[in-house]
Formats: C-alpha cells, structure tokens, sequence
C-alpha cells in the first residue's frame, strides 16, 4: 500500500510540475502573439530581462540597458519583460509626451505587488487607489503659496542639522547626512515631530524598509524584503501613537488645525462625511515620508559630489548665497523672497538631477490595446518611462556628459525632456518642497565650508536611487569668520 501511494504521490507532484511549466510557458509565448509589437524580447520566461535591467543600475549606468536597445532595433519604443511583467520602453520626449499627457486614459500608475506588501493599505485597496486619494490631499500643502510659510522652519531644522552633524568635524559621509536632514525636515512638517531621539527611533527602520522596496519579493527572514515589511510595520505603529495623541491634543486644542498635513488628514472628510480613519491616516503617512525625503537626500548628496569637482560651479553657488547670506541680520531666517534669488544655485541643481535623476524612471500600465508610432501595445502590459532616454540623450543637451547649468536659463530644456520629477497629471506634487528643502541645503553648506572629495573615483550604484558606494566622504574646510 505505501509505495502505492508513494508512487501515486510522486506523479501528481510531476503532473503539477508539468502544468506550471506549461502555462508559465505559454503566457510568455501568449505575450508574443499580438500583431505588430514593438521590436525587442521577452527573454526567459518569468524572468525576461530583469536582472541585466537591474545589473546595470548596480554597476552605475541605468541608463545603458535604454541606449544599448535604442541602438539594436533603431526604435525609440521597444519590448521587454522587467519584474515578471510583459512591457513596452517608451524613450525620448515623444515617449514622455505620450504617457505623460494620456494619464488616466490609456494608461494608469503600476506597481509591482511587493509594493503592496510593503505598504498594505488598511483599506484593503491598492496602493495605486491610495496614491490617487493622496494626491487629492497633498495640493493644499504642496503649492508654492503654501509652502512659503515653512521656509523659516526648513531653515532652523537645516541649521540645527549642520550644527550636529557637520560643525567642528574635520570629514563627514555625506550620503547618511543627507538622509538624515531630509527625513528630520519630513517628520517636522508633515507630523510636527522636532524630538531628535523621536526622530531617531523612525530612522533605521525607515532606511530598511527604503532598500527593500525594489527588491527580490522574498518573504523569508534575513532578506530584504523580509526587513522591509517589518519596518513597515514597526513605522505604523509609531505613526498610530503619534497619530492618537494628535487626535486627543485636537480635541482639547492643545494642536492646530493647520500645524501641518497630519492634523488636516485628521479633519478632513470627503463629499459624503466620512473622515479617514487612524489606520489609513498611517498609511498615507508612511509613503509621504518615503516620497518627502528620499529622492532629495540623493539630489543633496550629488549636489555636494558635483560642487566638490567643479570649483568654478561651486564658486558662482557661493557667491550667490553669500550675498543672500549678508542681507540677513543676525538670527534671521530665509524666507521666500530669498529663495527667488537662488537662480543660478536652483540651475546647479537641475543640471545635477539631470546628469544623476534621483528617480530613473517609473511604471505605467495599459488600459486597453492602443498604438504607439506604429506598434502595438497590448491591454495590460506595463509601460516604463526612462529618464535618461532623454537627459543623456545629444539629441535634447548636447554634449549630455558635461556639467552646464547654462541649459536651465531661459526657457530651459524643451518640454518633456527634462523629467527629474515625472510629467502631467503624475508630476511629483512634491516638487516645489523638494526644490525649498534642496536649496536651504544648499545655503546652509555653502556659507559653512569648502570641501573635497576623498575617494576620487567612488562608484555609484543605483539601486533604485543614486547612491555613491562608500557614502561620499568629504573633508570640509571651515570659512574664516
């Protein structure tokens, strides 16, 4: 009886085995069926081509796995399969203008599930449908006219931050520095948080939970996605008992109204009365400090790299801030009329995003069938938009490998070529805080220190943001009083 089933046993583990292989195989041929799709290959099923698409970031040209595939089917859309997903690469300004301006109608934000797990929605719907309600919320504190009111704390958090973690230190890690100022500027706006030691308990489960977004969807401990979701759900429940606390201090109006975004998500209700509740609250709290501080820490971090290897750049930035700087009386702050003369340093920066985008790139997915410069894009396949089709490209900035912030006076590039921050109805709604937080970094170093680099030639990996592989180290030279 028992090899009877043994034997029973061992064919319907084959017989199982067989029919995975068969439909993993014939989705990835069912892919291919369309008529007239975009030149290019799926590769190996499931897996296609996501581990070179990945293999480049890591060795610190993103941007090749784009160009080699331009260069090999002469065609600025292409197929591929990236994340166990059937997709299409839309390349160049004519790639962006389509997906950005057809936004909601033949194509939609995508995400892979990992995300999902990441970041459950308390809700039980998709990140996707909460990142629509977010975007709904955040204009009213994003908008330039409403930000102005913080710059003076984006100041004081940014002179507490050099005053700890930069003064009377003869090197720094930059990249950890950076981090740390965009996530204590985050907790302070978005959640009134200002206690260091507060903040430094969100910290390092905050960075595990970042490197584990773009990674292998393995739920088994020791992995990075394993770390990721305990983060995540470590960060919640910090945020529920900060969020408690707001509640109670509203309703004895220990806290205002207005104080920042956590205290309007609180009162705010939709068209039918309903208010969210704290679990949803914490939710959206957890991703607007991953969008609020991560892709700026990398931006200051290259700022930093750039101004050290190129003196006269870093020259004109200083001479710039420092006249803002001398305006001031002593223990003033900036405020927005500082900022408007940041001309030249906000120029520095662009051409610092555009040389090293903090995003790469980001996923659509189609709606229905539609056509794209002749090709075929089937209903469900997902769509990848590239930065550097575009910032690298001669086509748009001639001589894309040299550094000149001359390319933003005017008019700037021309449109959808320049996309640090996406385009249409998904433009990052934070990219006015970016651009604040981005140069009262800048200020605040510059008028502090001269530096140089000390590993010349650092890598950089993306991995799925820029980051130099020994974190920038610099020697700071103090100015003279």
């Amino acid at each position: 009886m028992e090899p009877l089933f043994l034997t029973l046993l061992l064919a319907l583990f084959v017989s199982s085995v067989t029919v995975c292989l068969f439909l993993v195989f014939y989705n990835h041929r069912s892919q291919n069926s369309y008529p007239n799709l975009p030149p290019g290959t799926l590769g190996l099923p499931y897996v296609g081509e996501s581990f070179e698409f990945l293999a480049n970031g890591w060795k610190g040209h993103p941007e090749k796995f784009i160009f080699d595939r331009i260069a090999k089917y002469s065609s600025q859309v292409f197929k591929t399969n990236l994340l166990g997903e059937p997709a299409a690469v839309l390349c160049g300004a004519a790639g962006n203008k389509f997906l950005f301006s057809n936004e909601n109608k033949l194509v939609e934000k995508w995400w892979p599930d990992s995300v999902n797990k990441i970041f459950p929605s308390s809700l039980q719907t998709s990140s996707k449908e909460e990142a629509k309600k977010m975007r709904k919320l955040l204009p009213l504190f994003m908008k330039p006219e409403a930000l102005q009111r913080y710059i003076g704390i984006m100041d004081t958090v940014a002179q507490r931050h050099f005053a700890s973690g930069w003064e009377n230190k003869e090197q720094v890690l930059v990249f950890p520095l950076a981090k740390n100022y965009t996530f204590s500027l985050a907790c302070r706006l978005f959640l009134s948080l200002d206690d260091p030691s507060h903040v430094a308990r969100f910290s390092d489960p905050f960075q595990l939970l970042v490197s584990g977004i773009i990674s292998i969807p393995i739920d088994l401990p020791g992995t990075p996605f394993h770390r990721a979701i305990k983060a995540s759900n470590f960060i919640r429940t910090e945020l529920l008992a900060i969020i408690r606390q707001r509640n109670k201090d509203l309703a004895e109006g220990k806290a205002s109204p207005t104080q920042d975004i956590l205290s309007h998500m609180l009162l705010t209700c939709d068209e039918n009365g309903k208010c969210m509740n704290e679990l949803d609250i914490a939710d959206k709290i957890l991703g607007l400090l991953v969008g609020g501080h991560d892709t700026a820490s990398a931006a200051c971090t290259f700022i930093v790299k750039y101004l050290a290897e190129l003196p006269h750049i870093y020259e004109e930035v200083y001479k710039e801030q420092m006249e803002i700087a001398k305006s001031k009386t002593p223990g003033e702050l900036l405020n927005w009329g500082d900022i408007q003369k940041m001309k030249y340093s906000w120029n520095v920066a662009c051409e610092v995003m555009r040389i090293s985008p903090p995003i790469q790139g980001s996923f659509r997915e189609a709606l229905n069938d539609f056509i794209f410069n002749g090709f075929t894009i089937p209903k469900g396949w997902k769509l990848y938009w590239s930065a550097s089709s575009t910032h690298r490209n001669p086509v748009y900035f001639p001589e894309p490998e040299k550094f000149d912030p001359a390319r933003f006076e005017g008019n700037g590039p021309a449109p959808y070529t320049f996309v640090p921050f996406g385009g249409g109805p998904r433009m990052c709604p934070g990219k006015e805080y970016a651009r604040l937080e981005i140069l009262v970094f800048m200020h605040n170093l510059v008028k502090r220190f001269k530096f140089e680099k000390l590993i010349q030639d650092e890598k950089i990996v993306v991995n799925p943001l820029p980051i130099p592989e020994k974190g920038l180290p610099v020697r700071l030279h103090p100015h003279k009083a």
